[in-house]
């Protein structure tokens, strides 16, 4: 079963999963990944402010991916 992705849960100083989501959508592109450890690393190092994994913000890239 998939788990459903809480957008609206805040992870840091008024910052919600969406808040990361929508900052790194205009820089994602899936083709660019070969694994999912680059994507891991690319949504850290791009977030802003927030360098730590989200999982929220990795399984919805993930999700917009072929990886497996």
């Amino acid at each position: 079963m998939k788990k459903t992705i809480d957008f609206h849960r805040h992870v840091w100083e008024g910052w919600r999963v969406m808040d990361f989501i929508s900052d790194l959508e205009q820089l994602f592109d899936p083709s660019f990944f070969a694994s999912k450890e680059e994507l891991k690393n690319w949504c850290k190092s791009n977030q802003p402010y927030y360098k730590k994994h989200i999982p929220e913000v990795y399984g919805y890239f993930l999700s917009r991916t072929k990886l497996k």
